[in-house]
């Protein structure tokens, strides 16, 4: 089972920034594509970003286009999502796992409360 541990969630004001971390316990992620999801109250969970296993290709959802990076360094086994002009929409539980949709992901850590708000 592939843990990952979600970390830099927090309180932000509008327009603010936060950058989020993932890291893998007890194997390396450098053979996966890495996603980053969230899950708002009363909202199915979503796809915010991915990138492949290298780094080479990255997705991102239309909603976050333009104001999110994600990106990984392999030698320190962790995945970054950079969060910049945040909105109160945005305001989610926000979650890594091995693989880029939903559907695909068999295991889900704690997740990282994002709240945007002033």
């Amino acid at each position: 089972q592939l843990q990952l541990v979600e970390s830099g969630g927090g309180l932000v004001q509008p327009g603010g920034s936060l950058r989020l971390s993932c890291a893998a316990s007890g194997f390396t992620l450098d053979h996966y594509a890495i996603g980053w999801f969230r899950q708002a109250p009363g909202m199915e969970r979503e796809e915010v970003s991915c990138i492949s296993s290298k780094g080479i290709i990255t997705y991102y959802a239309d909603s976050v286009k333009g104001r999110f990076t994600i990106s990984r360094d392999n030698a320190k086994n962790a995945v970054y999502l950079q969060m910049n002009s945040l909105k109160p929409e945005d305001t989610a539980v926000y979650y890594c796992a091995a693989g880029c949709w939903v559907e695909s992901v068999h295991s889900w850590g704690q997740g990282t409360q994002v709240t945007v708000s002033s």
